[in-house]
């Protein structure tokens, strides 16, 4: 289930408000004898997260929870980019190593199966209910708190320097792969999830090869959902990350710009085009009054987000 954007928080007693977590949305399903970690565009993220998967012998039963991977930077804080060490491994190896120098946790937040029940249909409150008395704090894993008053929760959030937070109606049943406005969130430092549909070479220091990365957000208004350029993104790319996407993008090379409508005729002189398969996530300024970026910043790359739902936030 997924949130709607929204300016500030609903008031009122109708609602519950958690802080919005800056990590890796996944459910862990329990089938009484293994333990399944799938990100919500259908990665299996078991390998990655492997010391998460004892959260399922500790719930006793046959499960399914939803919650959030996150990596907590050295001021505590959410950390995404600590983050993204963990989320690109699979061998075994490289993982053990990794988890050594860079812990995750799982917060949770909802409950959507529980020895043989589907609780999908219950309302929030419930769902909710039965998750606090399920999930017994641990090292690796606890439940997300729960605030009453929005408008306090986003005083803390933005004091803290937190990603922002989410609203849900008590009263809200669990609506699996919908967006919908009985789950609201607040963003306070500025994300933007984008497609990548190109790349411009780089001069300088980056000369003969991958210099930014020619960025855009789907218009679901509009037919066919059309790739809407959003401005290029090179700050944040460091030298490993410039090799990195210079191998991921080779293979999807096209002819063909996948924008529409084309970029201005300044990018269109030396942009590289390929087929839009690849999310990343960047830090940013603003939007202009023309639908780009203004002083946007890479973060990492996404590989638990399908292209097609990537739309400006």
């Amino acid at each position: 289930m997924k949130a709607t954007s929204a300016d500030a928080p609903p008031a009122g007693d109708a609602w519950a408000h958690e802080v919005k977590w800056d990590g890796m949305r996944v459910l862990v399903a329990h089938d009484g004898s293994g333990t399944a970690l799938t990100s919500s565009n259908g990665l299996d993220a078991t390998a990655r997260f492997p010391e998460l998967a004892r959260l399922g012998e500790a719930l006793g039963a046959p499960a399914v929870v939803d919650g959030e991977v996150i990596a907590q930077g050295p001021d505590g804080r959410p950390d995404f980019g600590r983050l993204q060490r963990r989320m690109h491994l699979s061998s075994p190896l490289a993982v053990q190593e990794a988890a050594a120098e860079v812990p995750v946790s799982l917060v949770c937040f909802d409950l959507l199966w529980f020895d043989g029940h589907d609780l999908c249909p219950l309302p929030w409150r419930d769902r909710r209910a039965v998750l606090e008395q399920l999930v017994e704090p641990a090292p690796g894993w606890r439940v997300s708190p729960v605030h009453d008053d929005g408008a306090v929760l986003l005083d803390a959030v933005v004091e803290q320097g937190l990603e922002g937070l989410v609203s849900k109606r008590l009263d809200s049943t669990y609506l699996p792969g919908r967006r919908t406005t009985s789950w609201r969130k607040v963003k306070v430092r500025l994300h933007q999830e984008l497609v990548v549909g190109g790349w411009w070479p780089g001069a300088g220091n980056r000369d003969g090869g991958l210099g930014s990365l020619l960025v855009g957000v789907h218009d679901p208004a509009a037919p066919g959902n059309p790739l809407r350029f959003s401005g290029r993104v090179g700050s944040g790319l460091t030298a490993a990350g410039l090799r990195e996407f210079e191998a991921l993008l080779a293979p999807l090379a096209t002819d063909v710009c996948p924008f529409d409508p084309l970029p201005p005729s300044a990018v269109l002189r030396q942009a590289r085009w390929v087929r839009p398969e690849v999310v990343v996530e960047v830090a940013f300024g603003e939007w202009t009054a023309d639908g780009v970026l203004r002083h946007p910043s890479l973060l990492g790359r996404r590989i638990d987000k399908d292209p097609s739902d990537v739309v400006r936030e």
